[in-house]
């Protein structure tokens, strides 16, 4: 039972969070990544269910918000569907020229809003 409450204490702390940076940056969009179906299912519930909390903050902004599947994300960013993680990593950072490689998290993160940027332009 703990451990149920400390993991709703988080989708809290994900929500909270996020509506704060939403609040002081007053985002006009958000994107995200859709979920896939990893080996450990209970991963991925939870994944969806943080993924959730996000999005319903966004929602409650009146933010509209755009999903990508990550075939999509990694085509956009690397020019292939099935590229890795290392690969959307390093086009991640040739594409923004940072100094130095983002952590995966971060790649990840901004994969989707360089996806995001690229299918926007084509509209």
């Amino acid at each position: 039972m703990e451990k149920e409450k400390e993991f709703a204490r988080r989708l809290l702390t994900i929500f909270d969070g996020l509506t704060e940076v939403m609040e002081q940056h007053c985002p006009e969009v958000a994107a995200v990544e859709d979920l896939f179906v990893a080996h450990n299912p209970r991963s991925a519930l939870k994944l969806g269910q943080a993924r959730g909390a996000a999005v319903v903050a966004a929602m409650k902004q009146g933010i509209s918000v755009h999903d990508y599947s990550p075939r999509m994300v990694k085509q956009a960013v690397a020019g292939y569907g099935q590229a890795q993680k290392e690969q959307v990593q390093h086009m991640v950072q040739a594409l923004l020229e940072l100094s130095g490689a983002p952590s995966p998290d971060a790649a990840d993160a901004l994969a989707v809003a360089i996806c995001h940027a690229g299918y926007m332009d084509r509209l």
